[in-house]
């Protein structure tokens, strides 16, 4: 009897030791966990929604302003049209305005038919970069 009694003391000392080891790697799996959970909960981060939602609504309105102004602009309610953009330079380059002036023309006094027989002696492209000057210097 008194094996038997020693021999079931030896298994539960081995049976004790065997869930202490258990337990402890529980233990460690648990604080692994938390550390883990830890962590992402401080990687996590929060927009402020409400302030993106504000902002958002602020640009729709702005257009919508700026839609109903350019609508007014193209109506004629009272508010300039905006001219469209001219080239900076307003006059004519010296060798087109010498050349016109061979011909009897002047910037200012430009006909169609006048400017056509003067520039039957160019090409093409030449016939285009002297009309095209006309225009931005706003003789045509």
């Amino acid at each position: 009897m008194k094996n038997e009694t020693m021999e079931v003391m030896e298994r539960l000392e081995t049976a004790a030791a065997t869930l202490e080891t258990a337990l402890n790697r529980i233990e460690e799996r648990q604080r692994a966990l938390t550390g883990e959970l830890e962590r992402i909960s401080a990687t996590v981060e929060t927009h402020d929604e409400d302030a993106l939602a504000d902002r958002l609504e602020a640009a729709e309105r702005e257009i919508e302003r700026l839609r109903g102004e350019v609508s007014r602009m193209e109506a004629g309610t009272g508010i300039r049209t905006p001219q469209p953009l001219k080239s900076l330079r307003q006059t004519l380059p010296t060798t087109t305005a010498e050349m016109l002036a061979k011909q009897g023309l002047t910037d200012s006094n430009v006909d169609l038919s006048k400017l056509d027989a003067a520039l039957k002696g160019l090409s093409l492209e030449q016939r285009i970069a002297v009309k095209s000057q006309l225009r931005r210097a706003g003789s045509l």
